[in-house]
């Protein structure tokens, strides 16, 4: 098992946190993510690490489907400056790479932003490595990680 899915499985045990690790082939696209998964696109969710200007850090949890908005995350945080940090700057922030990266297990416990689209949903997400999915019981991750449930996501461009 790669270091970061121990990590992952680690960390949800010692929060008491069901997750099922899956692994999984490469996807080009979100449908094709989706299908081989067997979810909606929605039920996938994009765990976006996003940098503040005091040099901290916080996770989005925002619906495949969906983007970010970055006025509505502004508010609910109460900053008015967001935004991605360099792929390497994420990786420092959370010990994993882009496109894995999972509040789970995470090397920093940043603070978690929900969209609330996800309330109620049993969700995939990254695992921390590639070519891996979890799934987890969104309202039991939201109260692990004493999350903040918000609308913070707008309809993808």
């Amino acid at each position: 098992m790669p270091d970061p899915l121990h990590r992952v499985n680690e960390a949800a045990a010692a929060r008491g946190l069901a997750i099922e690790v899956r692994e999984r082939p490469v996807a080009d696209s979100l449908p094709e993510a989706a299908a081989l998964l067997g979810v909606h696109p929605s039920g996938i969710v994009k765990t976006l690490v996003v940098k503040r200007s005091d040099d901290t850090y916080l996770f989005a949890l925002v619906p495949g489907d969906r983007a970010i908005s970055w006025p509505k995350l502004r508010a609910v945080v109460g900053v008015n400056k967001l935004r991605l940090p360099e792929p390497e700057r994420a990786l420092e922030a959370t010990g994993y790479e882009r496109g894995t990266i999972v509040p789970i297990g995470s090397t920093h416990d940043w603070p978690v932003y929900a969209d609330e689209r996800i309330v109620g949903e049993r969700i995939a997400m990254g695992a921390g490595a590639h070519g891996f999915s979890l799934f987890v019981d969104a309202d039991a991750l939201i109260a692990a990680y004493g999350a903040t449930v918000a609308d913070i996501s707008q309809e993808a461009s």
